[in-house]
């Protein structure tokens, strides 16, 4: 339903406290904490509004601090790091409880032409060929956070394994994702909705070597940090495809990497993220 969208556009909407200071509002997707992909878009959204020289964001570097509570309003301090002539800088740490949660170091740009590559989007059935997320797999806990689904039409390619042996065999998941309603014609806003989007499938994309899920009893999970860059226009109300792949895990952490294509194979955005993938005991 559109009013589903309309919340989630609402959390991108920070009401200014003083000068660079903003405060968001927290919603509960069923996790009991703020979905690190909230905070990250609110972040960015911070940092937008403090850049009225024409540059966009081209490149978002985070940690996640501390867990968020959804039941409180999370502050967004901007500090203006620098203003150039071609790029600009902000740093924004989100607190609650007088406490950093987040910090995040953003970098803007002003528009420029110049050599240009891309990988290949990979080859895969077009969205109308597959259903939606909520009428397939209902198993796994990230599929159940209705409240993070809810403004989205997501549509997974089954995940792919290639190789002759465990050494050489390569993991990916294809997930082809956009708003289930048209957003307005805001690039800011459509940025800050793929920024959410980017936290989503990145742990579990790690966990695939390892034929994991999110939930196993004997496994602790949590975002540690975020990379995410835009590369070319898109919009978040057109068909994306989202293509993860795991590069490591390691130390009790786990690396993937996305990538974001329009669907005429355009790359539009790169994210990486680190997570803490702990095995605990399982409980008696």
């Amino acid at each position: 339903m559109a009013d589903t969208l309309d919340k989630l556009v609402a959390l991108m909407a920070l009401e200014p406290l003083t000068e660079n200071t903003f405060q968001g509002n927290s919603t509960d997707i069923g996790t009991g904490r703020i979905y690190g992909g909230q905070v990250l878009a609110q972040a960015l959204t911070a940092a937008q509004l403090t850049v009225s020289d024409g540059k966009l964001i081209h490149s978002l570097h985070a940690y996640f601090l501390r867990e968020g509570d959804f039941r409180l309003p999370v502050i967004f301090k901007v500090d203006l790091t620098r203003d150039g002539r071609s790029f600009s800088t902000r740093t924004v740490t989100a607190i609650q409880r007088d406490k950093p949660i987040f910090i995040a170091s953003t970098s803007f740009q002003i528009l420029e032409t110049g050599l240009e590559y891309q990988s290949t989007m990979p080859h895969v059935p077009d969205p109308e060929s597959i259903p939606n997320l909520r009428d397939t797999d209902t198993t796994e806990p990230s599929n159940r956070l209705l409240q993070l689904s809810a403004p989205f039409d997501l549509r997974p390619v089954r995940s792919v394994c290639s190789g002759n042996n465990a050494e050489e065999t390569n993991f990916h998941n294809y997930l082809w994702i956009k708003t289930k309603h048209a957003v307005a014609s805001n690039a800011d806003l459509h940025r800050a909705i793929l920024a959410y989007l980017s936290d989503y499938g990145l742990i579990s994309t790690a966990l695939l070597p390892h034929k994991m899920r999110l939930g196993h009893p004997t496994l602790q999970v949590a975002s540690l940090d975020h990379g995410l860059w835009l590369h070319r226009p898109f919009r978040i109300d057109e068909w994306l495809l989202y293509t993860c792949e795991p590069i490591s895990t390691s130390g009790a952490r786990g690396l993937a990497r996305g990538q974001f294509y329009t669907r005429d194979g355009i790359l539009v955005a790169t994210t990486i993220q680190e997570g803490l993938l702990r095995m605990i005991k399982k409980p008696e």
